[in-house]
């Protein structure tokens, strides 16, 4: 039997890590491209102010990279480590886009960032630039490789399963790259990213602002952030409409979850805003519901309609089931692998191979499966639908109310009256959480939603852990929270410091510190 502990202990420690990794990404992300539109403004007005934004975000995101490398290398380590059957089961699709990103787009990130700040006084304003814009264009094509990868696992094509090797083996390596689902994470994840730096430099500056430090500096990043943000803002949002139609579409059973659609409602079906779900009796109370909103959101259509909880257990039961036939035949084709009317009959049942092994949590041998345990491992092919619905609803409260800041934002600061509007100010500082809300709340429902399967519908969780003991996943775990938390202690202390400290870090003599040391001395 599956060691139940092993598993769940294993789920945390990569999730731990991931999310924890994911502080930093997005962070990345976002400022890489605001450093290239400053230091475009720089170069196209000639004002050293532009150059000294570049320099003192850019200061903030190479502490900001710095972190995210040395918690992303354990991540990939984790694979041979804690997911050593996962890696042998999938490992030459999923290790492709992996080796890729190291071997391109990291080496191309890491060189130009180099350049980027030891660079100033050795290229002309021009080369400069290019080197700002490679290192942001180096950052996104290492998220483009990592998302591939992950993408394939929501939605795994250009590849089949080898009764021979036991394993998934690529059959079409651009399948796998050009795949809508890897264009739709990739687009969305680097929108949130990007409204994740245009809200970090916001609020910076909204502090700046309410302190009246260094006002002109902070009124010029603030417009451009505002700006940045906004048109992010609404990319951010229709990208993750596009996640949303791909979900519906190819992922049911999360798509329920997220909505709480315990029933088979007539198309188009409604939106649930509110409600408080609850699992036991599956039912959803007090809730409140826009009509045809999901139908139409969900299907792009009026008359399409989109399966309840209910109705996808009874179908994933008879997908168990055949699951059952699938693994026997496939035990009787490896016996007599050149038998082509048994390569027949297993091909006729293969896609329903994952649904099989999901009865391995609770017996050695599917054969002998009993009726309630193919009745469990179907519940088990619906991912948990409170934290699916509010992770969700979070998620969107949260874009929506970063929107409305960037947009407020914009305007106020294009009249030149933000520095009066102190409200306003302070809701953009507090705000500063929101992004890294709303991103880690994203991947929640994408991967908690993608439960019970670490390769949807092909293989499961629990069959993709290594064979160790929970008291070494436990000390590794241990481990990491301990290192991880000191980490974050090191980053938070080194940004706030710099924060603090502001532009006059540069030594330029045209900032609050420097001023007032001046003032005083003379």
């Amino acid at each position: 039997m599956i060691s139940t502990e092993l598993v769940d202990l294993s789920r945390w420690q990569f999730a731990l890590t991931s999310m924890y990794h994911f502080i930093f990404v997005p962070l990345t992300l976002g400022l890489s491209f605001m450093l290239v539109v400053m230091e475009c403004c720089y170069v196209a007005t000639g004002k050293e102010i532009y150059k000294d934004m570049t320099k003192f975000w850019g200061k903030l995101f190479g502490i900001n990279f710095a972190l995210g490398v040395a918690t992303g290398i354990t991540m990939e380590f984790q694979f041979g480590t804690n997911w050593a059957y996962y890696s042998h089961y999938v490992g030459d699709i999923f290790g492709a886009p992996l080796a890729i990103e190291g071997l391109m787009a990291f080496f191309l990130e890491s060189t130009f960032i180099g350049l980027f700040f030891f660079g100033w006084n050795r290229l002309k304003k021009g080369t400069h630039l290019l080197v700002t814009f490679l290192m942001a264009i180096g950052s996104n094509l290492s998220a483009l490789w990592i998302l591939i990868a992950n993408a394939w696992m929501q939605y795994p094509v250009g590849s089949d399963f080898n009764f021979e090797t036991m394993r998934m083996e690529m059959t079409n390596f651009f399948d796998v790259v050009l795949s809508p689902w890897a264009q739709a994470k990739f687009g969305h994840t680097i929108a949130a990213g990007y409204v994740t730096g245009s809200l970090f430099v916001l609020a910076v500056s909204a502090w700046y602002l309410l302190k009246g430090r260094d006002i002109e500096f902070a009124k010029r990043s603030f417009r451009l952030a505002a700006a940045f943000g906004l048109i992010v803002s609404v990319f951010t949002i229709h990208l993750g409409d596009e996640s949303g139609y791909l979900v519906a579409k190819d992922q049911p059973a999360k798509m329920a979850a997220m909505e709480a659609a315990w029933e088979t409602a007539p198309a188009p079906a409604p939106m649930t805003v509110f409600g408080l779900p609850d699992e036991e009796t599956q039912t959803t109370k007090y809730a409140v519901e826009v009509p045809w909103v999901f139908g139409i959101i969900a299907t792009r259509s009026l008359d399409t309609p989109i399966p309840g909880i209910k109705e996808l257990v009874q179908e994933n039961e008879a997908r168990v089931r055949n699951g059952i036939i699938a693994m026997e035949t496939l035990t009787t084709l490896r016996r007599d692998p050149t038998n082509t009317e048994l390569q027949a009959r297993f091909n006729a049942v293969k896609d329903d191979l994952g649904y099989g092994m999901l009865l391995r949590k609770y017996t050695d041998d599917p054969s002998r499966a009993t009726d309630e345990m193919i009745a469990q491992a179907a519940r088990d092919t619906i991912p948990g639908v409170n934290i699916m619905f509010w992770s969700f609803r979070i998620m969107v409260a949260c874009g929506i109310a970063l929107l409305a800041i960037f947009a407020f934002g914009l305007y106020y600061s294009a009249k030149d009256l933000i520095t009066t509007k102190r409200g306003l100010l302070k809701a953009t500082f507090f705000a500063l959480p929101l992004p890294w809300i709303a991103c880690e709340l994203g991947w929640t429902v994408a991967e908690y939603g993608r439960q019970p399967w670490s390769i949807y519908e092909i293989l499961p969780v629990h069959l993709s852990t290594s064979s160790l003991s929970a008291s070494s996943v436990m000390g590794s775990l241990t481990g990491f929270v301990l290192l991880y938390s000191a980490l974050l202690v090191v980053e938070m202390w080194l940004m706030i410091r710099l924060i603090k400290t502001g532009p006059s870090f540069l030594g330029t003599g045209r900032y609050f510190f420097e001023r007032n040391n001046q003032a005083a001395k003379e």
